[in-house]
């Protein structure tokens, strides 16, 4: 191109002047502080992507605020914040406007500029500058969000503390230097124990499902694990189901390498003094925690290692949506965070047998040799020969149960485990059998002690004058006998020894080594000190066996070596006596102290079935019409096996409502939804998509979805 006296010619170069003088006013626009109604913006990043504190699945979005200037500085991604949401306010990133107020959220990353293209509200107030949400925490809720068809402002009102302003004004000390890598002590008694220790410690993510021995050693051993974690410089995480489990860990771990490098997460604790606790291991003044449930969302920095204890128990799954277990989580937080897992028990369930199988994780268990020195011996009454046994009517206890506790109170106390609470909590006529129920709410009629009048067990009101309705009899027998009672006929079938009762409304934490009867429900069981008990009594086997459940095996089989576990070994005469069918499996595996083996087959069954675990499965709940529009709007996977629908039991009239329970008046109907191993996700996201775009139109009523439920009853 020619130029005269440097200028372009003709109209090339008037379209040239053209564009530089709109780059130049381009520039001097973007040079000019932004502004949102006269007040000025952050220079940089001037955009705040928030999560809105807000449950329900169509509102699981990223909102975009604009950050005024004056809170800059304390606008950091993960701390709290305060924004308006409705007309007019902030939008979401597709341009879309709902509800109205002054909501909490979290403020998850600061950008140059939002895509949407009308004015943005500003972040009403920065609530603490401190950053609670962290890229690693984010990540997991947000997996577990989507592995339970969840929002993510569920996961995380689970997974952060209320804020206490006085705990974030504690200033913390600085940690101590990493220990020594411990000695493998008790571990020794498993083959592949000490090897494991030794990973831990060099810095490896070995992963194992740990079938304890019985005894007192569990929780050392488990402390142990800690220990040669935090030798390689890293953090431990260990989720129990209980405080009084946590605590006796807290206390092993304390005695192993003393105060100052861990922490106890329990909500006992109160919600500053946990609060304070939590920010400890957020700013990194601890690197080790053992707690409940909801510490399995601690901010552990540097994470070498997640442990489990006694996964099978219920109290490991969350009550609260989406309800994810700890179990999966811990897995998730061992995946995305590459750390060691141990998943450990003095039983094995299912879902850990499964992830041996699939080579997820190794077996770390003791040769049986061992397992036969340190367990109690085992003995079985059948309950048909309990109904013939004349003295069984004097405490239920047949002639077996009633010797070897006669015996064992001569060296210690006995613990008898009972499966129900209170006193005859299930009565039926004593001509009919038709149960017992109160005539105003038609609840169930129960005796609260001996000789005092039936009450309801729902309502409280006294039936002084109770005669059944079919057949007019007054005469009652006891369908359930409970602690109480049992811890009453004891005490008359043992007199001068002395009976103590531990239950749900009082916990005994132990029991001196002396002669006695202990009367305790599954999980209430006290420890017993010196050796442990002398013998136990599990009684009423049935009564967990015969639970419409398809766990009732396992779960049966869990409690009874929970219980008998704290017995002595058998070189030391520790005797356990179950009063149930002998040839039932559950049974048979107590017996044989072999409680993998039964999981084994336990897992190859449902294999055949296409039980859980071994396929993925999700309950939809709800109103018939309701629950047939979701699986018609949801896209599910092409595999998917719908089961049902089943009509929802309706709660009888007069009883506590529960959590899952249809509305009153209304009839519900549920439905399982099956795919097979790896399709997980996809249902999932089908499911809460289909959730989502039914609250967004104001389709129908809510629906109760949940995956991976617990009870397929």
């Amino acid at each position: 191109m020619s130029r005269e006296n440097g200028r372009e010619p003709g109209e090339q170069g008037e379209q040239l002047a053209l564009i530089r003088e709109t780059v130049r006013e381009t520039k001097a626009e973007r040079a000019k502080p932004r502004t949102w109604r006269g007040a000025a913006l952050a220079p940089r990043l001037p955009v705040a992507r928030v999560l809105v504190d807000k449950g329900p699945v169509h509102l699981d979005k990223l909102w975009d605020y604009a950050v005024p200037a004056a809170m800059d500085a304390e606008a950091q991604p993960g701390v709290r914040v305060r924004v308006r949401f409705g007309a007019g306010t902030g939008k979401v990133r597709e341009g879309r406007r709902e509800g109205g107020g002054l909501l909490d959220g979290y403020l998850v990353e600061r950008i140059p500029e939002s895509d949407y293209r009308g004015p943005l509200a500003a972040l009403a107030q920065v609530v603490s500058p401190e950053p609670v949400l962290s890229e690693p925490l984010l990540a997991l809720c947000r997996a577990v969000a989507d592995r339970y068809a969840g929002s993510l402002a569920d996961v995380l009102q689970l997974a952060l503390p209320p804020r206490n302003a006085k705990a974030e004004a504690a200033r913390f000390p600085v940690p101590p230097p990493p220990p020594a890598a411990p000695a493998p002590a008790s571990w020794s008694r498993y083959p592949a124990g000490p090897a494991f220790l030794e990973a831990l410690a060099r810095g490896d993510a070995p992963r194992a499902v740990w079938t304890a021995l019985p005894g007192p050693h569990w929780p050392a051993e488990l402390a142990t694990a800690v220990a040669a974690t935090l030798a390689s410089g890293r953090g431990a995480l260990v989720v129990m189901p209980d405080g009084r489990s946590a605590a006796r860990v807290e206390a092993a771990l304390t005695e192993l390498i003393g105060s100052g490098r861990h922490t106890l997460l329990v909500a006992e604790s109160g919600p500053e003094e946990r609060y304070r606790r939590w920010l400890a291991i957020r700013r990194g003044a601890v690197r080790a925690v053992v707690g409940t449930r909801a510490a399995m969302y601690a901010p552990v920095a540097d994470l070498g290692l997640v442990a489990i204890w006694d996964d099978g128990n219920g109290s490991h799954s969350e009550i609260h949506a989406p309800h994810p277990h700890a179990r999966d989580v811990l897995l998730l937080r061992a995946v995305h965070e590459k750390a060691a897992c141990l998943v450990g028990d003095v039983g094995r369930t299912v879902e850990a047998t499964q992830l041996v199988e699939n080579g997820w994780a190794r077996s770390l268990a003791a040769d049986r040799e061992v397992v036969r020195r340190v367990a109690p011996l085992v003995r079985t009454v059948d309950e048909t020969e309990e109904a013939r046994d004349e003295a069984a009517r004097a405490a239920r206890l047949p002639s077996l149960a009633w010797q070897t506790a006669r015996q064992a109170l001569a060296r210690g106390p006995v613990l008898v485990q009972v499966p129900r609470r209170g006193y005859v909590p299930r009565l039926a006529c004593g001509r009919c059998r038709e149960p017992a129920r109160c005539r105003h709410c038609a609840g169930p009629l129960e005796a609260q002690s001996q000789g005092s009048a039936l009450c309801c067990g729902w309502c409280g009101q006294a039936a002084p004058d109770w005669a059944c309705p079919e057949c007019g009899g007054t005469r009652l027998r006891a369908q359930i006998v409970g602690a109480r009672r049992t811890a009453e006929e004891l005490g008359r079938a043992f007199p001068g020894v002395p009976v103590r009762t531990s239950g749900r409304d009082h916990i005994l934490e132990t029991v001196p080594d002396l002669p006695a009867l202990v009367v305790s429900t599954p999980g209430a069981e006290p420890l017993a000190e010196g050796a442990g008990y002398a013998a136990a009594l599990l009684l009423d086997g049935w009564a967990l066996l015969g639970r419409p459940d398809l766990r009732a095996g396992e779960e049966a089989l869990r409690r009874w070596l929970g219980a008998a576990a704290l017995v002595r070994g058998q070189a030391e005469g520790g005797t356990v006596v179950v009063i149930a069918e002998p040839t039932l499996r559950p049974v048979q595996a107590l017996v044989r102290w072999d409680p993998v083996g039964h999981a084994v087959r336990e897992l190859a069954e449902r294999a055949e079935l296409g039980f859980p675990p071994v396929s993925r499965m999700a309950s939809v709940a709800g109103r018939a019409e309701d629950v047939a529009g979701l699986l018609a709007a949801a896209e599910l996977p092409a595999d998917a096996e719908v089961l049902g629908p089943v009509p929802v039991p309706v709660p009888d009239p007069g009883r506590p409502r529960r959590p899952g329970d249809p509305p009153p008046g209304e009839e519900w109907e549920r439905v399982l939804v099956r795919v097979r191993p790896g399709r997980g996700g996809a249902l999932a996201a089908a499911l809460k998509a289909a959730q989502a775009a039914r609250l967004v139109k104001r389709e129908g009523q809510p629906l109760r979805v949940r995956v991976d439920p617990l009870d397929l009853g």
